[in-house]
């Protein structure tokens, strides 16, 4: 999503990076330049206005033009003011000490509800907690059906036992009873939206807070819509009093400034980004991390968090032994690379390395690892085991079982010896726990 600000921000920063001195004019430019860069990407003019200016009142005190790295001291002043921008720190969703806690999910017809209803149950089921699902969205074709199917996906129940009925609180009050008595705890109510804000849309909603008393209100919006979504979050805040935002489609290509705007508009923290249409890309919102996303500086402690959920310690322990035992065979490196699918798209992982921002030509793409799997699979056992014995005459074989070219079986061929010396240097320097901190 940040793709295009991060790029010009970090063309402007490396210009006063490469400066031994600054000065008023070098940093006034630069501050132009960062506010056009940002309007650019659609972040709402009046956050934008005092965010530039209060970067600049801390940019141009004596500590910053007379320290020898001015360059350095400005990026991190921009960074702090960009954190504070978005909230600062993580805002968590709060639930009630006694079940069933009431999460109710509201928001605009297609911003994504019904599904960040399911991802947001995935993740309470994960903390070993026993969500239920309900849909009162009555108007919408399917939408009762579409979030049982996603429910029985899940094995989360879904209470749908007032699936005809035609009334939204009616159906919201059976469900909270009846989480209630089988002691269900929390209580993720999908509601009816509408393509705008309208006064039977908000007077419905009403009465549903007013019957439940939910412990959070979220609102879901839809990031491609820019500040649309930001006025959108006003409106609903002002109409109903929200809790957080939930913004999904965090992996389009849409240019951000909801984000950087969202807080600072409507006062309420985002607390979830949806990143794909898996139900495991839903993700807490950390303001710091996005932060230093932003600024092409990565984000190595999601990763890492990633990593986690993604490798369980028994398979990081077992793959430390195969390294270490130099038994690491092309079967397990398939299986690495399911891990990686686990974790996300090639492309948000690669964002979220420092540095590789910079690598001009680097391309990543994730139908190349469906690739290396369908070349794998194409294999023997004893291929598998040793690619030393795959000749001229197997590679093609390989080739034309996987749907593939000889090239790219020999690509992976050679990716793959590539990273079995790597992973051997990483052991005998000791640092294995670094690249699997599951085992840390």
């Amino acid at each position: 999503m940040f793709n295009a600000l991060s790029e010009k921000l970090d063309t402007i920063f490396k210009k006063i990076r490469g400066k031994g001195k600054l000065n008023e004019k070098d940093i006034n430019e630069s501050l132009k330049e960062v506010k056009i860069a940002l309007l650019e990407a659609d972040a709402n003019y009046k956050v934008v206005k005092d965010l530039i200016e209060g970067i600049k009142e801390k940019a141009l005190g004596q500590e910053v033009l007379k320290s020898l790295t001015p360059g350095q001291q400005v990026v991190k002043i921009v960074y702090d003011e960009i954190t504070k921008l978005m909230g600062e720190r993580l805002a968590d969703i709060e639930l009630s000490g006694a079940p069933p806690s009431v999460i109710l999910l509201v928001g605009l017809q297609g911003s994504g509800k019904t599904t960040t209803a399911a991802k947001l149950a995935k993740g309470f089921k994960k903390d070993n907690l026993r969500p239920l699902l309900v849909s009162s969205d009555i108007y919408r074709p399917a939408a009762i059906e579409q979030l049982t199917v996603l429910g029985e996906q899940l094995e989360i129940p879904v209470h749908n036992k007032d699936k005809n009925s035609k009334d939204p609180l009616q159906i919201c009050k059976a469900a909270v009873e009846y989480a209630r008595v089988n002691r269900f705890h929390p209580l993720i109510i999908d509601t009816a939206g509408r393509l705008h804000i309208d006064e039977t849309l908000m007077e419905e909603l009403k009465k549903i807070k007013e019957e439940v008393k939910p412990e959070e209100i979220l609102l879901i919006a839809d990031a491609m819509t820019g500040q649309d979504a930001v006025n959108i979050a006003k409106s609903f805040n002002e109409s109903l009093g929200i809790d957080g935002i939930v913004l999904t489609k965090m992996d389009g290509d849409a240019r951000g400034g909801a984000a950087l705007s969202m807080k600072t508009v409507t006062g309420k923290p985002i607390k979830l980004i949806g990143t794909g249409e898996k139900l495991d890309f839903l993700e807490p919102f950390h303001p710091d991390r996005m932060a230093s996303r932003i600024l092409g500086m990565g984000d190595l402690s999601t990763i890492i968090e990633k990593s986690r959920e993604a490798i369980s310690i028994e398979e990081a322990k077992e793959l430390e032994k195969k390294i270490k035992k130099e038994t690491f065979s092309l079967e397990d490196f398939k299986e690495q690379i399911k891990q990686i699918k686990k974790m996300g798209s090639l492309d948000q992982l690669m964002g979220m390395i420092p540095g590789t921002k910079k690598i001009k030509g680097l391309k990543v793409d994730d139908g190349e690892l469906f690739k290396i799997e369908a070349i794998i699979n194409s294999m023997t056992p004893k291929e598998k085991d040793n690619c030393s014995i795959i000749n001229g005459s197997r590679r093609k074989r390989i080739a034309r079982g996987s749907g593939t070219s000889v090239q790219d079986v020999n690509k992976l061929l050679k990716q793959f010896t590539q990273t079995k010396q790597m992973m051997k240097q990483f052991s005998r320097m000791g640092n294995i726990k670094n690249m699997f901190p599951s085992i840390s």
